[in-house]
């Protein structure tokens, strides 16, 4: 089964690096297409902070180091935790690999642009949510299935997760 959460995290990985350099070709920086008016639209954005753009107007020299080497240590214990808990296909070999191929879409852009491209806008009226990707996407859901899996069901064993 570890193939197959491996191809998962590849998939993720494929499909957020397509899908940002189709945006990255198509639309112009900070110019975007409506697609559902009044609710969402695709725009071109360049994220240089953390998840959802906290800590992008840091001026800090060290952000993109710090970034990349919380995105690092974050690569290596979820690629731990899914080799561990990978012998069967489970809800949390899921989410972990959704995590990863998130994680691994979203270091490749820092360390070859050093920002991450959003371009998925969602808005009703004049509030709206942060810009985020497919590989934030990825992320959200695979850490959403891992809580799942802790709050529904009865021990560690259960969910997948073994010490």
């Amino acid at each position: 089964m570890r193939k197959l959460h491996f191809l998962i995290a590849l998939f993720v990985i494929v499909l957020d690096r397509l899908a940002k350099l189709v945006v990255e070709h198509k639309i112009p920086l900070h110019d975007g297409i409506q697609i559902i008016p009044g609710f969402f639209r695709l725009t071109h954005l360049e994220n240089r902070g953390a998840a959802f753009g906290l800590f992008a107007d840091s001026p800090s020299p060290w952000k993109i180091g710090a970034l990349v080497l919380f995105s690092v240590i974050a690569l290596v214990v979820v690629s731990a935790l899914l080799w561990k808990n990978s012998h069967t296909i489970s809800i949390t070999g899921i989410g972990l690999a959704l995590i990863l191929g998130g994680a691994v879409g979203n270091l490749w852009d820092r360390l070859t642009a050093g920002h991450v491209t959003d371009f998925l806008l969602f808005y009703v009226g004049r509030y709206q949510w942060p810009a985020f990707n497919v590989a934030d996407s990825a992320i959200v859901v695979g850490a959403t299935l891992l809580v799942y899996e802790i709050v529904f069901t009865k021990g560690p064993a259960e969910s997948g997760l073994r010490s």
